[in-house]
């Protein structure tokens, strides 16, 4: 039997997840976190009971709590760490890549039919690599040809800039001087060859850089 631990902040979609697993022969959901410090003390405890999950089906945005990548990458530090499969609704080179460099074993979009789930389920407690199709397709894209690429934290302002915040209020948002926006953004507008906030958001969307 499979034991599958479930990691996403809302309820419904816990719910349902467990529902769709339960229905599936030889896997076995076995708990529920809300994000990725509460999936921690549960692995943690089911450890110490001596019934750790094989996967960690892993949500990649949770509010306000720890996210995914965050959680994937100490779940992967661990030893005999269970496989973390992504399960989420974005599917940026930015998202992508980060929770491919965390450990994560797979990467799958919540719109993935009962037996596409299944089968990523099983492939990662074989100790293989799942990827979505749009994601494979992305990240095969990046090796064929060079395409402009955005850190973290640039994919993270240029978003807030989509969002219609100026520099003084990305600046208050995450704890950083205007003039760090500043660089940020001209380093933007240099990758991607624009001139303006609107074309850079236009662009970077383009891409697959940032989630709108």
């Amino acid at each position: 039997m499979i034991r599958v631990l479930l990691v996403d902040d809302h309820p419904v979609v816990r719910r349902g997840l467990r529902a769709v697993l339960a229905d599936l022969p030889e896997i076995e959901p076995v708990g529920e976190a809300a994000d990725g410090a509460e999936a921690l003390r549960l692995l943690d405890q089911a450890v110490a009971a001596g019934t750790p999950p094989d996967i960690v089906l892993m949500d990649l945005q949770m509010a306000p709590g720890m996210h995914g990548v965050e959680a994937t990458g100490r779940i992967a530090a661990r030893p005999n760490a269970p496989a973390v499969l992504i399960l989420t609704t974005y599917s940026t080179d930015a998202d992508i890549l980060a929770a491919v460099e965390a450990g994560a074993a797979g990467y799958l979009l919540k719109d993935a039919p009962p037996e596409e789930l299944a089968a990523a389920v099983r492939a990662a407690a074989r100790g293989e690599t799942v990827l979505a199709p749009p994601v494979a397709a992305r990240l095969l894209g990046r090796v064929r040809g060079p395409r402009p690429t955005l850190s973290q934290r640039e994919a993270e302002i240029l978003e807030l800039v989509a969002a219609g915040l100026g520099n003084r209020q990305i600046s208050r948002r995450l704890f950083i001087s205007e003039a760090t926006v500043k660089t940020h953004l001209v380093h933007v507008f240099g990758k991607l060859g624009v001139d303006s906030r609107t074309a850079a958001v236009a662009a970077a969307v383009q891409a697959g850089l940032i989630r709108m």
